[in-house]
């Protein structure tokens, strides 16, 4: 069976064949009307120059006449009439021999006519112009009439013939143009009809079939789009569209069985959607007890801490006004526990505000403040501890003027917390350093940075990212004493601080804790800060 290329290829062939008879067709009518215009329309200039040679000679003969009067006066007039005549009849002789080039030879009757015309106004000319110079004013007048009476005898039937034949010749082009028409009209009709029956043929034998192929394909497609994964098509002719139906029942075979699978896959889906539901539902659960278990031990531990710490401050202002107790040594020792009970009192301010934290109640009071004696106030709090057991702790303070924008109350309590996480959970130790450098973070930014290094047992590196959650317990720094809060509300505070905290290993073992805190803007006044040395 013939490809549908090849059907294509004859329905373009004889479309074309068709186009190319059409545009001879008109082509030739076309031709042949501009042979029938160009005949009429040179016919009528030519009785329209006839036309206008009679006027003229009649211009003449009036000039010639009044030259009898006076010679001088109308010779301008008469040279004038002479020459357009003249003129005339020489166009009127050019488009006579333009009419029909490929004469024989000979002359036409049209020319012989304008040849004798021309011969009796040469002849008149002459007779006119010997009258004129006749001194005798009748015998001049009568002279010109007798020549122009003369020339009317013989040029007035040769221009009537001229006329009477270019009239014809006129009258013979027009009815030539509208026999010409008719035969045109015929032939368009003639031709429209054969275009019609040959495109009827092509588009019943060609045409049709595929369209009807084309519908079918179609209304399959229709089909498969509703869901009717069922659909099939006849292949028929084993030809492209014949491919193409095949490819298109093997298609909808291929997404019927991706159906059924992907109905399959979602049912899975659903059920392991579901089984998980269950287990975050689970878990959810959980960490909604586990949470509430967190808050209650909050509140416990502040309420029970809170009553005895405010008793054992007012017991200790009492007993630093008793007058039997030796005021050097009362002074001293009640001083002693009441700064120490004051640090308790803290720790548990402390803890209220971790669980305030959660909810968002807490806000920091930013301010420019002099780094130096904030690190000085941190060191000396936990001096005592240091010396009772050993450990030399050292403040290598940062230069006078250097400020941090920071709340005061939050950072100390933070360097504070994490010498004593150093004092308490780095032994055996011998040293704790604090200090303060200068460096840049990651994005270029310029930064100042607190170190809290210990000589102690160190941290294994994989326990350090997990001690700066909170409860976690367990290491060197996150030992089983306290509640494993410490860095967690450290990492807070830096963060909220727009710092950094990290663990790091010391130079000489150990561990540093470095907060890297971006510069304050401005420098505060220089101010003293005497670097503290080892205390045992």
């Amino acid at each position: 069976m013939r490809s549908i290329r090849f059907k294509l290829a004859a329905l373009a062939g004889a479309t074309a064949i068709l186009a190319v008879l059409a545009g001879v067709s008109v082509l030739i009518a076309l031709r042949a009307v501009d042979g029938a215009l160009e005949a009429a329309v040179s016919a009528q200039q030519r009785l329209d120059v006839l036309t206008e040679i009679s006027a003229r000679l009649s211009d003449f003969g009036l000039a010639a006449i009044a030259a009898t009067e006076s010679p001088t006066a109308s010779a301008g007039r008469l040279e004038d009439a002479r020459s357009r005549v003249s003129a005339l009849l020489e166009a009127s002789t050019v488009k006579a021999v333009q009419a029909a080039p490929d004469a024989s030879s000979g002359l036409r009757p049209q020319e012989r006519l304008l040849a004798r015309l021309r011969a009796d106004f040469i002849s008149l000319d002459r007779q006119i112009t010997a009258a004129t110079r006749d001194p005798d004013t009748m015998r001049r007048g009568d002279r010109v009439r007798g020549s122009l009476n003369a020339f009317a005898a013989s040029a007035g039937p040769t221009l009537s013939l001229l006329v009477e034949s270019e009239r014809r010749g006129v009258t013979a082009a027009r009815e030539e143009a509208v026999a010409l028409a008719d035969r045109l009209r015929m032939g368009a009709v003639a031709i429209a009809l054969a275009v019609f029956a040959a495109a009827l043929v092509l588009y019943r034998a060609l045409a049709q079939p595929l369209l009807g192929r084309l519908k079918e394909i179609d209304r399959a497609a229709a089909a498969i789009g509703r869901g009717d994964l069922s659909a099939r098509l006849a292949i028929g002719q084993r030809d492209e569209l014949g491919v193409l139906m095949a490819r298109f029942n093997r298609m909808a075979a291929l997404l019927a069985r991706r159906e059924r699978k992907v109905a399959q896959d979602r049912a899975e889906l659903e059920k392991t959607i579901a089984d998980r539901t269950a287990d975050l539902t689970e878990a959810n659960a959980r960490l909604g007890a586990i949470d509430a278990s967190r808050r209650r031990f909050f509140t416990d531990v502040s309420h029970e801490l809170r009553t005895p710490l405010t008793v054992i401050i007012g017991e200790c202002d009492v007993t630093q006004r008793a007058p039997a107790i030796p005021e050097a040594l009362s002074r001293s020792v009640l001083t002693t526990i009441r700064k120490r009970a004051g640090m308790l009192h803290r720790r548990v301010e402390d803890m209220l505000r971790v669980a305030r934290s959660e909810s968002g109640e807490i806000e920091l009071v930013f301010q420019d403040t002099p780094f130096a004696p904030l690190l000085a106030d941190a060191v000396a709090g936990l001096e005592p501890v240091a010396r009772r057991q050993g450990v030399a702790l050292v403040l290598h303070a940062p230069e006078p003027g250097l400020l941090v924008h920071a709340d005061r109350e939050w950072l100390r309590q933070v360097v504070e917390g994490l010498i004593d996480n150093a004092l308490r959970h780095g032994r055996p130790l011998t040293r704790v350093t604090v200090a303060v450098d200068h460096g840049a973070d990651a994005e270029g930014q310029a930064v100042d940075i607190v170190s809290i290094t210990d000589d102690g047992c160190g941290i294994p590196p994989e326990a350090r990212t997990r001690l700066f959650e909170r409860f976690a317990r367990g290491g060197p720094l996150g030992g089983a004493e306290g509640f494993g809060l410490g860095l967690a509300l450290a990492d807070w505070v830096v963060t909220r601080h727009g710092g950094r905290i990290t663990l790091e290993d010391g130079e000489k073992g150990g561990t540093r804790v470095a907060i890297a805190l971006p510069q304050a803007a401005a420098a505060a006044p220089s101010e003293p800060a005497a670097e503290s040395g080892p205390t045992v």
